[in-house]
């Protein structure tokens, strides 16, 4: 957890417990399902709880905003995104249904009433959201398809509706047909090594009529 209170200490001890518990709930389901990687567990605090949090130094989610979370797998970055903004909602979902029961689990366990979980392919979902989160799940072009018309009307933050998404590497062939990306370097904000190469990626969309 120093490594969460460290770059968020206006946490309240209430968070700073959910987070604690999410640390554990975690470990624990891991155990039983696969659902982050085993090499990884022992960094889980940085590598998958912080890391998810980078999404909040490139914006601060408003009261009542919905936030669509894509492959959310354990419930990342959803999960500590619906920590650090309980006035927020987050609806988290999966297509493997092991992976939701999972996460369901642990936000009933967490009683984080913000959030909602559920079994369904992304470009299936009828209902639209002022962002759209996801961690390392695809490639841009696939994701971008999927999401393009599930952003409200309305841009209700400094940053229009739009993707923010959590991934690694040079991504220069990725974002070639996406000149409106914007890549921000997550060792900017966090310290640890791990961060040297992951990036919060931000992409604008425009409002589409189904």
């Amino acid at each position: 957890m120093n490594s969460i209170t460290k770059y968020f200490p206006e946490l309240s001890e209430i968070q700073i417990d959910k987070f604690n518990q999410l640390e554990k709930l975690l470990t624990e389901w891991n155990h039983k399902i696969n659902v982050i990687s085993r090499k990884d567990i022992d960094q889980l605090s940085t590598r998958h709880i912080l890391h998810s949090l980078a999404i909040a130094k490139i914006i601060q989610f408003n009261p009542k905003a919905e936030i669509l979370d894509v492959g959310t797998g354990g419930g990342l970055p959803g999960i500590p995104l619906a920590i650090l903004f309980p006035e927020t909602h987050f609806h988290l979902v999966d297509t493997i249904g092991k992976k939701i029961k999972v996460v369901q689990s642990i936000a009933e366990e967490l009683s984080l009433k913000n959030v909602t979980t559920e079994q369904i392919q992304a470009q299936n979902i009828k209902h639209r959201y002022d962002f759209i989160v996801s961690r390392a799940v695809c490639k841009m072009e696939l994701l971008h398809l999927w999401v393009k018309d599930k952003t409200k009307k309305e841009n209700n933050h400094d940053l229009k509706n739009g993707i923010l998404c959590l991934k690694g590497g040079d991504l220069t062939e990725e974002l070639e047909n996406f000149p409106n990306a914007v890549e921000h370097n997550i060792s900017d904000f966090f310290e640890d090594e791990f961060f040297e190469t992951k990036k919060v990626v931000y992409q604008p969309i425009k409002y589409r009529i189904n």
